[in-house]
This record gives C-alpha cells, structure tokens and sequence, in this order.
C-alpha cells in the first residue's frame, strides 16, 4: 500500500489517545510502538485505504487485549457480572471482580472460572476434576459466597430491583418447538422491535426476555426492558429504556443495577441512540451515536446509523434450503450486518402454533442470528449461531464445532455456523 506511512501519521494522534486512555501511562507508549509495528506487518492486508481508520482502530483493539491477557486480567467471569447487553452481545469483566478474584484461594478461583468464565456445565467439570457432581455444586455455593463476602461494591449484598411477575412467567427449561418450512411464500411484515431486544422504543413498552443456552436449555439470564419516557440527545426525540439483568440463579433475589439505553423508531426505522451506566468501579460511562468507531462496533446498524428497516419483506438476498443459506455477496455492505426475510416458517412452541417469517441476521464479525417474527411483527423465537472460528475473550481456545458438538450448524455461503443459545420473550403491559 503506497500511502501506508501518510495514513499511518494521520491517525496517531487517535491511536496515542486510545493508548494512554486505555492503558497504564507507563505502558502506552510501547503498546502504540506494537500497534504500529503490528500494522505495518499487515498493511497488504487492507484493501480499501478509505477502511483504515477501522482497520487499524481493530489492530489496537487486539494489542490492547494482548496487554490484558498477558497481565492475567482475563480471569474472571461470575455469571452474575456476564451481560450479553450490546446489539450483537458482549461481555464484561470489571477490575474490581478481577481483584475479589485473586484474593480468593485457588481452588476457589478454579471452581469459578470452569463454570462462568469458561461456561462449562457441572457434568463436564466433574469428569474434569475427577470429583462428583455434587462436589462441583457444593464448592461452587461456597466459593460464591466467598466472593460475594469479598467483592467491595458498595451495592453488595442490596436489593437493586425485585423480579416481578413476568420473570417467573419465564420457563427454567426451553420448552421443546419445531420449526417446519412453509411452501407459501413469506408475508410482508411491520416489525418495529429494536434488534435482537425485543421491545419497542415506545412509551408505555415493555418486554421481559430470558436466555437458553443449548444443548442443556437451561434459563442462563433473565433480562427486563421498559421505555421509561421521553429524552432528546443531540437533539434528536428518542425514548429511554431501562434494562435490568438477571442471572438465572438470582432471579427472584437480587439483580445488577440497571443499564439506560436510548433509542428511536421513525416511520420506516427503529435505531439505537446511546447507552449510559454504571460499571463495577462506580464509574459512569456514557456513550452516544455521536462516538464513532466505538458505537457503531456495539450498536451501530445501517450507514450512519440509519437503523434496522421497520417494514419488511424478501427481497431475495437471503436464501434459505434447509440448513443451507446463501447470500447475495455482492450486496453485502462491508462492515454492515445484512438482513432479509429468507421463507415462511411454523413453528410450534409451547403447544401453540405461529405463522412466522424468518428474518436471518448476519454480523460481520461472524455471529449470526434467526428470528421468526409473527404475523402481529412481535419475535416468536430467537436463535443465535456462531461461526466455527469466532472467538469471544471468555471463550477457551478452539472451535465452537468442539465445544459444542451436539448443537445445530448451518452453513452460511459455505461457512459453518454452530447453534449457541436461544432467546424467549413475554410482553408486559
């Protein structure tokens, strides 16, 4: 690439406050130097030189995650601090639970990070450790509550919000469906759901929703949405949204304190506008759609923002045979999640039937999503696919085909995609 070093002075002036924002003051300096390095190795790699400011916001990302790793600062994870809560999902590790956890003793620790962190089940974790179930599950109590007597959060041990009827509406166990193709052709379909949440940004909505993760089916989180009025940011109308979260095994104790998110629904679109909340270290973050790079990664969709499209209908970019789907690539926005209406399907949940359309979701960063919306363009069903090859910071190494082995694959465009978990939601009123 020619002008590599011209585009590489441009943007140090963001990658040094990136740095020094992110990392030790004493340890900044060298990460840039490795960031640069680490771009230049792989400049023939960029193709389009006006994608460089992502290309290379995503190097430093991952050296940024290097430094951290190699610190020891990946050792975390208690379930009741994993929050899948950005457009796509994610999860976060504050510094605070890092500490309660390496003031613990280490089979402690052990205990903790197998079953949250790495997210394997009691059965797995027995024939590990050559101990039996019910050792893993008392040890597991134990040093739960050794962590919780540790954890210095002011709000420790607090009521935040008390789980209210809807949450115990939710089944623990994923209720058996079947999802059967329908020859018909798939109906036009009004969904004014913000993506992959659920609930309308409306006021006077709400939405309770609970996560299965398979094969075992098992509620993993319970997740609570309500528009709690009206706001203006950056003078644009939106609503507010509040969010609380669960973890299955607290569900009717405690909960984490709320997460704000701002969001809009125009005539044609529903988008996101912003987040605001407060982590473990009592810090307030707050971020907009006016952050660039970092909003659009978590919640951006559409060009600039525009939005998910409300009204939808095929538009023949997104096939679906069986477990086969094929896309049309050459529509496919570069760092853009692509979405249509790929068939008609019933499916059958609960004991109740649904005429549905499914609307396929693919990420760029190689998760994708099916979501079979009802004739009323409310979400019957919910279901999250991986790449074999994508990779989260939680995640041990290897492939999702090896973790999960008995799961559901798919292929998209000749790619497998593993099944991960499910989501189930019931509306408030």
């Amino acid at each position: 690439m020619d002008n590599f070093e011209t585009l590489l002075e441009a943007h140090l002036p963001m990658l040094r406050r990136l740095t020094e924002y992110r990392l030790p003051p004493a340890d900044a300096e060298d990460v840039l130097q490795e960031i640069c390095l680490a771009a230049f190795r792989h400049r023939d790699s960029l193709r389009n030189p006006s994608a460089f400011r992502p290309w290379i916001c995503q190097i430093a990302r991952n050296r940024i995650r290097d430094y951290y790793r190699a610190a020891g600062a990946e050792e975390t994870g208690l379930a009741e601090l994993r929050q899948r809560h950005s457009a796509i999902g994610r999860d976060t590790a504050p510094l605070l639970v890092r500490e309660t956890l390496a003031s613990l003793a280490p089979a402690d620790r052990q205990i903790l990070r197998l079953y949250y962190f790495d997210e394997r089940p009691v059965a797995e974790i027995a024939a590990l450790l050559a101990i039996p179930e019910g050792t893993v599950k008392s040890r597991l109590h134990h040093a739960r509550e050794r962590f919780r007597h540790l954890y210095p959060h002011t709000e420790k041990g607090e009521t935040v919000m008390k789980q209210t009827a809807p949450y115990t509406a939710l089944p623990e166990i994923l209720p058996d469906y079947t999802i059967t193709a329908d020859t018909r052709p798939p109906f036009p379909v009004v969904c004014e759901e913000l993506t992959n949440w659920f609930i309308i940004p409306r006021v006077g909505e709400s939405v309770v929703w609970g996560s299965y993760d398979m094969p075992e089916r098992k509620r993993t989180e319970t997740v609570r949405s309500a528009v709690t009025g009206k706001i203006r940011i950056h003078d644009v109308e939106g609503v507010e949204i509040e969010t609380v979260f669960a973890p299955a095994e607290t569900a009717d104790n405690t909960v984490l304190p709320p997460h704000i998110y701002y969001a809009q629904l125009t005539d044609t679109h529903c988008r996101w506008l912003g987040e605001c909340y407060t982590d473990r270290d009592g810090v307030k973050r707050i971020l907009t759609f006016l952050d660039g790079d970092d909003f659009m990664e978590e919640w951006g969709i559409g060009e600039d923002n525009c939005g998910a499209p409300t009204h939808l209908q095929s538009g023949g970019t997104i096939l679906r045979q069986g477990n086969t789907v094929t896309t049309a690539v050459e529509k496919r926005s570069p760092g853009q999640m692509h979405m249509d209406i790929a068939g008609r399907y019933t499916v059958t949940l609960g004991g109740q039937t649904y005429d549905t359309v499914l609307l396929m979701l693919i990420y760029p960063n190689g998760a994708a999503a099916e979501q079979y919306i009802g004739t009323d363009g409310r979400t019957v069903l919910w279901r999250r696919f991986n790449r074999d090859d994508w990779h989260y910071s939680g995640m041990p190494e290897g492939r999702w085909s090896e973790h999960l082995p008995e799961n559901e694959r798919i292929t998209i465009d000749g790619e497998m995609y593993v099944h991960w978990y499910d989501c189930l939601q019931i509306r408030g009123k």
